[in-house]
């Protein structure tokens, strides 16, 4: 059996929920050693279907957004009778919450423990409302202990923002609380937090893992070199874990041999938490299916997509008081697969295929940035700072050389014809070597 591996628990002073029973639930898999990963399709169905209408029945009672919405598609009572029928559930679009605090809000304001908010970068920020129960109760009910390996023995360096969005203090959550780990809440080099002194403080508490994202990852390692941290030595990772910004698998390759350690995706979001999570084989994103549903539909018909169609992911939280998330547009794009993964987890997989603004449209066909970035990375001459600008339907790759014999001409010319093999597109190429570092989410796109 497994061991139990939530080092506190938390109770919240009179509080009751309609997420009650699902305590129930997950008390039953401790007791029975299991966890949600390795489940019977059938019986993570009937956990989800009973989240789901548990979920409908809350916002109907508690928010009038939601209830309006159910009405007009023709709903008496917040109630599906099989996951199939979710479709006919209607979708929560990002420009119906932008900007809007008490929107979708399904609790007294009073409730409110936290609050979190996206960037903004696409027009008003999206806010997400958290009780305290959401945070240190329902959020900690699934268990996914076959992914995640860390222990009380471990030290954690959150190298992701504090200030606003989620990442930081979830990840900070899921350690502290989870696992029983040590932090060391980097942040991602604000003020308090410049690069030299979050390197000394890896070194000095010995951490074993690494949450950020794949920018500050590559910047970080790089910086290491400049004040004389040696990775690998000063420093010894176990295991790296990237959120907030995508990137290809071929990136993720150049960070492990850099920093000599496993690293692994973790996707989500600030509106709806965590979402997928790769185990060791790194093929795709295991569905973290305690705490989400997830559905894949066409961007134009909203239809949904059978397994293996890609389309936009559509994402409804499950364990959520404060603000659910009800078939939320992620804007994000990929596909569902059936879980035939060899570590025995029977989560689905998720497939990322980017975000769909951010698609580049080269010769009448789409092209994910992360599979030019998986292209580009190919070269092992090219560094990890890069952008792709795309001008009247032709593409320019600025790229910096990385420990390479070659003339910034000789460069230029290997990547045109890489790329031209690869994807069959002429490319413009510019060597460059100042490409600016970024502390924020990493810009490598530029249409």
């Amino acid at each position: 059996m497994k061991s139990q591996t939530h080092k506190m628990t938390v109770s919240i002073d009179e509080h009751s929920s309609h997420l009650d029973p699902f305590k129930d639930f997950y008390k039953q898999l401790d007791d029975e050693g299991r966890t949600i990963e390795k489940l019977s399709r059938q019986r993570v169905e009937d956990y989800q279907l009973k989240a789901v209408n548990a979920t409908l029945a809350h916002v109907w009672n508690k928010n009038e957004y939601y209830r309006s919405q159910l009405e007009e598609a023709g709903f008496k009572e917040p109630r599906i009778e099989s996951l199939d029928q979710l479709a006919s559930v209607p979708l929560l679009k990002k420009d119906v919450i932008r900007g809007d605090k008490q929107k979708i809000l399904s609790v007294d304001p009073k409730d409110i423990g936290q609050v979190h908010l996206t960037s903004g970068t696409s027009g008003k920020p999206i806010y997400t409302a958290y009780t305290l129960a959401d945070q240190y109760i329902y959020d900690l009910l699934p268990k996914y202990l076959d992914i995640f390996k860390e222990s009380d023995e471990d030290v954690a360096a959150i190298a992701l923002p504090y200030e606003f969005a989620l990442p930081g203090l979830g990840f900070q959550r899921l350690f502290q609380f989870a696992f029983g780990t040590g932090v060391l809440s980097l942040g991602k080099g604000g003020y308090m937090a410049p690069v030299d002194k979050s390197l000394e403080l890896m070194k000095e508490y010995q951490a074993t893992v690494l949450a950020t994202t794949p920018s500050y990852a590559a910047l970080l390692v790089e910086q290491s070199e400049k004040y004389g941290i040696r990775i690998g030595e000063d420093i010894r990772l176990k295991k790296i874990w990237l959120t907030g910004e995508g990137c290809s698998s071929t990136f993720r390759e150049r960070l492990e041999k850099w920093w000599g350690c496993e690293v692994s995706f973790f996707y989500g979001s600030t509106e709806c938490g965590g979402v997928g999570v790769e185990c060791s084989e790194h093929r795709g994103y295991h569905v973290m299916e305690g705490h989400v549903k997830v559905e894949i539909i066409d961007p134009v018909t909203e239809k949904p997509l059978p397994y293996g169609k890609t389309g936009e992911i559509i994402v409804t939280t499950l364990l959520r008081e404060g603000m659910p998330m009800v078939r939320y547009r992620s804007g994000d794009m990929g596909y569902l697969q059936k879980s035939r993964c060899t570590c025995g987890i029977t989560m689905d997989v998720l497939h990322l295929r980017g975000r769909m603004e951010s698609m580049l449209r080269l010769n009448g066909e789409d092209y994910s940035p992360f599979l030019l970035e998986h292209f580009l990375m190919e070269i092992p001459d090219v560094g990890m700072w890069y952008h792709f600008k795309l001008n009247q339907g032709v593409l320019k790759i600025e790229a910096e050389p990385f420990r390479t014999p070659l003339s910034d001409e000789q460069l230029a010319a290997k990547i045109r014809k890489h790329m031209a093999d690869r994807i069959g597109i002429d490319c413009q190429v510019e060597i460059r070597h100042d490409i600016p570092r970024s502390f924020g989410k990493a810009t490598r796109v530029f249409n």
